[in-house]
């Protein structure tokens, strides 16, 4: 086993609120970086995302517990390639070089980085020394390797700690200036030890107390909404969603009867779900709730519309006008609650994170400049998996609790074409016969989500002795930890040909079922 080292101190944050001292990603633009700030959160110890422009102050000003230098796609010599402010890593505060990030500090800090004339992509053989990082983990380990650069002299003052067959500096520390770095990433899963060397640097290293737990996500932003609401009235729009269902359950727990739950039905929904909307949180929650019925307005509004983006904001913008009468109509209502989670943020390019603009979320990027309603987002800084365990801790029902994540867009941005009333009825009809299979075989907690795609193009097909002229159905189904990234689900045989064969007999309209086969990335999850 690799020994027991000790280690240099930093001031305690045993009394400080989580997020008063996070631990920051630095975002190299690595596809692992929003995965790295959540396998810090798995260790119970808040992090962020932020963009590796962040000066020195700026970072400072935040009074983080610990720094993690992300991945990142380029070579640190690439005219063009991410810096960071080499005063960062003078600031004394513990930090973490992951791959790109190991040798970015190693450049910085005077050590030598070179081009190998072998990639290193996979699982490679580890050996490690003697290091905080490695307490009490085995010498010999199995990491997983992406590079093509390697450190090749780290730097003055630095020791090697760890060293593979092709990257004889895999890993090294100061451990006086508190600066460690591995070229391996210990945040995914083919590294089987990587998170106990997170945790080793979260807790050894930095002294991070282990207390994000939902409880302190609960008391955290009840004390918010408190602080920012006073004794205001606020709305919260419904979507059926657990997103929107948590943060009305936070805001209810903060403020009670100041609020008032709106639910929106645009009328693109799947099946039954706005009459479950009503009866869950008229009937269980008591929370007291007015049903919009918007179905002609925001068709309305659509019919013609094919281009994904201008749906979105379509939608976005007319939730938020349906709210805003709703408020007049409830007196002076001046706050409203919305369900925005982490990934929305980071994937709408907000916070001044690097993430290109993958699409504009309904309750992030696609609001109107002109609302006129101050935005109360109690999930802003969570992912999808921590949203349900704050559900979970506030008592909501596991069959909403485990609800497979649905677009505030809803079909509109699963019929890839203009929306129509005829269309959605194909399309929900189609998405009621695939989710009582899905859940037949018992494989709906096990995905992601899974839904039908409509595009709005027709084939030819033979049913009977007639050709038919009619729509296709897309399956799609993923595995994902937080929609950052997603894999396609092996579905069996006999549950396609099921979901199949169902479609096509049942629903009027439809010949043709694909699967879509796409993992994310390259492919979005949702089709627009």
């Amino acid at each position: 086993m690799a020994e027991h080292a000790e280690v240099l101190s930093f001031p305690s944050a045993a009394t400080s609120a989580p997020e008063e001292r996070p631990v920051l990603v630095l975002d190299f633009g690595g596809q692992y970086s929003q995965l790295i700030a959540r396998r810090v959160r798995e260790a119970r110890v808040y992090s962020e995302l932020v963009s590796h422009r962040l000066s020195a102050a700026e970072i400072q000003a935040r009074n983080p517990l610990a720094l993690v230098l992300s991945g990142g796609p380029a070579s640190v010599y690439v005219e063009g390639a991410p810096e960071m402010d080499p005063d960062v890593l003078r600031l004394g505060i513990p930090t973490l070089g992951i791959c790109y990030g190991m040798q970015l500090m190693a450049r910085d800090l005077g050590g030598t980085v070179e081009s190998n004339d072998v990639s290193e992509y996979g699982k490679a053989d580890a050996l490690l020394g003697e290091s905080p990082l490695f307490r009490d983990l085995p010498a010999e380990q199995v990491v997983w390797m992406s590079h093509r650069d390697s450190v090749t002299a780290p730097p003055p003052g630095a020791r090697v700690t760890a060293s593979s067959p092709s990257t004889p500096i895999a890993a090294f520390e100061d451990r006086e200036r508190g600066l460690y770095a591995v070229q391996f990433h210990p945040e995914v899963v083919h590294t089987p030890e990587g998170q106990e060397v997170l945790k080793n640097f979260l807790y050894e290293v930095a002294g991070a107390p282990p207390s994000w737990t939902p409880a302190a996500v609960i008391e955290e932003q009840v004390e918010r909404i408190r602080s920012q609401v006073g004794s205001e009235r606020i709305i919260c729009g419904l979507s059926g969603g657990v997103d929107s269902a948590v943060a009305a359950l936070l805001v209810h727990k903060a403020v009670g009867d100041q609020l008032t739950c709106v639910f929106v039905d645009h009328g693109l929904m799947r099946a039954n779900e706005a009459e479950q909307v009503v009866e869950t949180f008229g009937g269980h929650f008591h929370v007291p709730l007015v049903h919009v019925r918007a179905e002609e307005r925001f068709l309305s509004r659509l019919a013609g519309v094919s281009d994904p983006e201008t749906k979105r904001k379509i939608v976005g913008e007319e939730f938020i006008r349906v709210f805003e009468e709703e408020a007049r109509k409830l007196g002076d209502v001046r706050f409203l609650v919305q369900g925005t989670l982490y990934s929305d943020v980071i994937e709408s390019g907000g916070d001044d994170g690097v993430a290109a603009k993958i699409k504009s979320h309904h309750n992030v990027g696609g609001l109107p400049a002109d609302m006129r309603m101050e935005l109360v987002e109690p999930l802003r800084l969570l992912f999808k998996d921590e949203v349900r365990r704050v559900g979970e801790e506030l008592g909501m029902p596991e069959r909403l609790v485990w609800r497979q994540p649905f677009p505030g867009p809803g079909l509109a941005i699963r019929i890839i074409g203009d929306v129509t009333a005829e269309r959605l009825e194909v399309l929900r009809a189609a998405d009621a016969v695939l989710q009582e299979e899905i859940r037949r075989a018992g494989l709906y907690r096990d995905l992601w989500q899974s839904f039908a795609v409509l595009p709005a193009i027709k084939s030819v097909g033979v049913q009977g002795d007639e050709r038919t002229y009619a729509y296709p159905i897309v399956i799609r189904a993923v595995t994902s930890e937080d929609a950052m990234t997603a894999d396609w689900a092996r579905l069996p045989y006999e549950v396609l040909e099921s979901i199949s064969n169902r479609i096509i007999n049942e629903v009027p309209g439809v010949n043709r079922v694909a699967l879509d086969l796409s993992s994310k990335p390259p492919a979005t999850i949702e089709w627009e």
